[in-house]
């Protein structure tokens, strides 16, 4: 899956999906940043298309982005060019009901008729996989909307424990794709590159990996790295695509270039790099993802039954 002998005609390297059938860029657009405070609509819509342009294939999204402005904004980028990319987003609910009205909702939000990958969004609870799979729950629906030809490939996200997602992992379902944090100090920590990545090699999934910089950066602010270090080590891992938090050009040319010019670390460097991090990685410092809920959408934190403001956030 780390074969990037191919390219595609922009020059960026392509990877199969798993057993999808499908192929993708390495590198994938976020569009949890695609509707931040100082990004217009204008602004997205020109991010979305200067990142297909240069050769990004593969859109990631969900239902409650920005309250469905990121939706919103990539269907418009992409009027014309749907073609031209593998579209994913994500649901939230976990009953059936729910899931179907968020289908609706991205559906009509994303100007599609079909949506390439549709993945149930952080699997972050311990108790969401039973919510899921329960009777009337929202595997019913994505069941439903694959055989309506509405969703073509299902799967899953997650960054709190890997724990939680290996109960996904372990329900009979075959799996399409999972999207699970690939930076260098989850090595050291509540591992899903130790844990979850492994089964879902062994499956044969297309595996979407996150969060390479930590989210906001804080590996390189903490922990020293460069943007290229912490996006050469999740690429040289056996992963179809890695999604960006991708807020400005200057974002996209940087990683574009890095995706142009990758080349497969060497098992004695990824060890080095794992290294260089270990005494800030082993109590999760850089990984907030995983250590408290400032990552947490608020839908899921108050279908949990959790405070809907986090607070001083």
């Amino acid at each position: 899956m780390t074969d990037t002998a191919k390219v595609n005609s922009a020059g960026v390297p392509v990877r199969a999906l798993g057993k999808t059938g499908l192929e993708v860029s390495i590198l994938g657009l976020g569009g949890g940043h695609l509707s931040r405070k100082h990004l217009t609509e204008p602004d997205s819509i020109r991010l979305v298309q200067l990142a297909v342009d240069e050769g990004i294939t593969f859109m990631d999204n969900a239902w409650d982005y920005w309250d469905g402005e990121s939706e919103r904004r990539m269907g418009k980028a992409l009027k014309g060019r749907r073609n031209d990319v593998v579209l994913m987003t994500k649901v939230c609910g976990r009953d059936r009901e729910t899931a179907e009205q968020h289908l609706h909702d991205s559906l009509e939000r994303l100007q599609t008729d079909v949506i390439d990958v549709w993945q149930f969004h952080e699997i972050n609870y311990d108790n969401d996989p039973e919510w899921v799979f329960r009777a009337e729950g929202a595997i019913e629906a994505a069941v439903d909307a694959q055989k309506a030809g509405k969703v073509r490939f299902i799967g899953f996200t997650g960054h709190k424990s890997p724990h939680i997602l290996k109960a996904m992992l372990d329900m009979d379902f075959p799996w399409d794709t999972c999207q699970i944090p690939t930076n260098v100090v989850d090595y050291h920590f509540r591992s899903f590159t130790r844990e979850v990545l492994p089964v879902a090699v062994e499956r044969e999934m297309g595996i979407i990996g996150m969060k390479s910089l930590g989210g906001d950066a804080q590996i390189i602010k903490g922990a020293g790295l460069t943007a290229e270090e912490c996006r050469t080590y999740a690429l040289s891992l056996p992963i179809s695509t890695l999604v960006c938090g991708i807020e400005s050009e200057e974002n996209i040319r940087q990683d574009v270039a890095i995706a142009r010019g990758f080349v497969q670390a060497s098992a004695e460097q990824l060890d080095d790099l794992r290294e260089r991090v270990r005494e800030h990685a082993t109590d999760g410092r850089y990984e907030w993802f995983k250590t408290t809920q400032y990552y947490d959408s608020k839908v899921h934190r108050v279908q949990h039954g959790f405070p809907e403001e986090l607070p001083g956030r």
